[in-house]
């Protein structure tokens, strides 16, 4: 299992061979620079690569703890970092992993958190009906309406859709297909939308339903 920590640039749209055009997601992935590396038979116990990615400029912006993780492994200070379970890639501590380890025609797993949308009511949240415009109702264009039995059981059970905060989720979208792999920029074209705004931070990871040996 390879992948890379990235930074969602925006969307374009590029034309394949036969001249269709296909609507893209850019990813920046810049250095993305192994930090760690542990083993099954370390003190971990398990194997997994380490990487950090968009450098810190002012250190003081970085915790305490991660400060003296960053030492301990001789790495720069990083913005993001991000560990990678079963690296399928030979990598050491201080190595570069290059964009270049995906090619076009793979196909990738995306994890985002969603934009933020402050706080919405149940039928922006939810899409929810609202209530009927007719028959003498007042002021329940956009109500839920009822939430519970007023008697038994006599509360509101869990999971209820509800108004509250929107967005900010971490999502993954899976099976989306890599269109251009531009080296010389360090960028992703993936074909469909990746949640996150302009600026996010995107992990890739190589589809966990279509891996590169199966393709």
């Amino acid at each position: 299992m390879i992948g890379l920590i990235g930074k969602k640039i925006g969307t374009s749209r590029v034309y394949d061979d036969a001249g269709n055009a296909v609507c893209v997601t850019v990813i920046h992935t810049g250095d993305n620079r192994v930090v760690q590396c542990k083993t099954a038979d370390g003190k971990d116990g398990y194997n997994a690569v380490q990487i950090g990615y968009d450098d810190q400029s002012h250190k003081r912006r970085v915790t305490q703890p991660l400060q003296g993780h960053f030492k301990k492994h001789n790495a720069e200070a990083t913005k993001w970092v991000k560990e990678f379970r079963d690296f399928s890639l030979e990598v050491q501590p201080g190595d570069t992993v290059p964009v270049t380890i995906f090619e076009p025609g793979d196909y990738v797993d995306a994890t985002a958190r969603t934009k933020g949308r402050g706080f919405q009511g149940v039928v922006k949240r939810w899409n929810f009906a609202g209530g009927p415009a007719s028959h003498g109702q007042k002021g329940w264009f956009r109500r839920p309406g009822s939430i519970a039995a007023g008697s038994t059981p006599g509360w509101v059970s869990k999971g209820k859709k509800m108004p509250g905060h929107m967005g900010q989720r971490q999502r993954t979208v899976q099976n989306l297909k890599i269109v251009q792999v531009r080296e010389e920029d360090q960028l992703l074209l993936v074909k469909g939308a990746i949640p996150g705004a302009n600026g996010d931070y995107v992990v890739i990871r190589e589809a966990k339903k279509k891996p590169k040996a199966t393709k």
